[in-house]
């Protein structure tokens, strides 16, 4: 394994007590908002001993902020790595990440699955620096064996990724690529710490959009990039050049989110299995893609690698695109609205919500039918959220 774990607790233990001083101010229980942009220095030998890495203490607010660093200990704990950078956005830990790891006309290695907005980010910036980009089927290790080559630097993948939910065998895509001088980054995001230890497997770096089940309430956006210190330390230094930082209060409505993280996820799992195998067998029901289910692609690996599953569920209605509009306007717990992981079950069309922009041969190359839907659960009461899917069915 890539990491020696640093506690032996479990998630729940570490989502509520992981990274917070016993001890603070006031003798609070909760870790405070440090609403400020600047720290002061007593005298000049306090500032030079900060200058010489005598002292752990804050400067300015763009390098650090002590609510920033539980949110960034609690989340090494839980991942089992060394050092977190916590970011203003998913998008911006990947970028920043990018920016700081691929040398100018290098050689990248993603799969057809990932998110579209990192897909854009390679092709509009990354194409800039020389960077040239291969794009493999998620899971075919063969297909990523035959994509290194002597100038690859990275490997990144989503696993499980959006919208098909393909899962990683990572300990074995780390091993290929290791062996031949390539580092591996797995955006997290759909299983969390609780359900996959990505680094534990092997990865180099492990990515969240902590807007999603870490923050847990729809209500922040951040990202999170953990790993090692030796390469987790240039990107912060990236961090503090770029900017691209989440404010105190973001930090600490996450830092609050991940106390339930352990708790939330069960019932995410939970309902994602149950909604899963309900819509499997449902007869306006084509396919459906759910990591549970023995019928995914890669069930055998994720159940192996896996924990939980997660809430998110795509499916594929029997219906043309009006059909699905009236499936899914008919929907009352559900919000329609973008992105996953919180409390709340939403619900889209990808073809109208994230993929409207593209052209009917784009989507089709990517797998984005008309009647293809995206259901993250909630936490929601089971039987509420299939007896309200059942009613919107018969719409169809």
């Amino acid at each position: 394994m890539a990491n020696e774990r640093p506690s032996k607790r479990g998630a729940a233990t570490s989502s509520v007590h992981g990274g917070e001083l016993r001890q603070q101010e006031a003798n609070a229980i909760t870790t405070p908002i440090y609403q400020t942009s600047t720290f002061w220095f007593k005298n000049s030998r306090e500032v030079m001993d900060y200058q010489e890495g005598k002292t752990d203490r804050e400067e300015y607010g763009r390098y650090g902020n002590p609510t920033w660093r539980a949110v960034e200990r609690k989340l090494s704990e839980l991942e089992g790595g060394d050092e977190t950078v916590l970011f203003a956005s998913g998008m911006c830990a990947a970028t920043t990440t990018f920016f700081t790891m691929l040398p100018r006309d290098s050689h990248l290695i993603v799969t057809s699955d990932c998110y579209r907005r990192t897909r854009q980010f390679i092709e509009e910036f990354l194409s800039r620096m020389g960077v040239e980009v291969t794009v493999i089927e998620p899971s075919n290790l063969e297909s990523f064996e035959n994509a290194i080559r002597d100038d690859t630097a990275l490997f990144f993948t989503e696993s499980p990724t959006n919208p098909y939910l393909r899962v990683t065998d990572v300990e074995a895509t780390c091993r290929i690529a290791h062996a031949r001088g390539v580092k591996v980054i797995i955006d997290s995001t759909f299983a969390t710490p609780v359900n996959q230890r990505t680094l534990d497997e092997g990865a180099d770096l492990v990515i969240h959009s902590a807007t999603k089940y870490l923050g847990g309430h729809n209500d922040l956006l951040a990202g999170t990039v953990t790993g090692s210190k030796e390469i987790v330390d240039p990107i912060r230094r990236a961090l503090g050049v770029l900017g691209g930082i989440i404010d105190s209060h973001g930090a600490w409505l996450l830092l609050r989110g991940l106390k339930t993280l352990a708790l939330r996820m069960d019932r995410h799992n939970s309902n994602g299995m149950a909604l899963a195998s309900y819509l499997e067998a449902h007869p306006k029901v084509r396919k459906v893609w759910y990591p549970g289910l023995e019928s995914h692609p890669d069930h055998a690996t994720a159940e192996r690698s896996m924990t939980g599953f997660g809430g998110v569920v795509t499916f594929e209605i029997d219906t043309d695109l009006e059909g699905a509009i009236r499936f899914i306007d008919s929907t009352r717990i559900p919000y329609q609205a973008p992105s996953l992981g919180g409390v709340e079950t939403l619900i889209e069309l990808p073809v109208t919500m994230s993929f409207w922009d593209y052209t009917p041969k784009q989507r089709e190359s990517w797998g984005i039918t008309d009647s293809l839907v995206r259901l993250a659960c909630g936490i929601e009461a089971e039987d509420d959220l299939i007896a309200d899917i059942e009613q919107a069915l018969t719409r169809v």
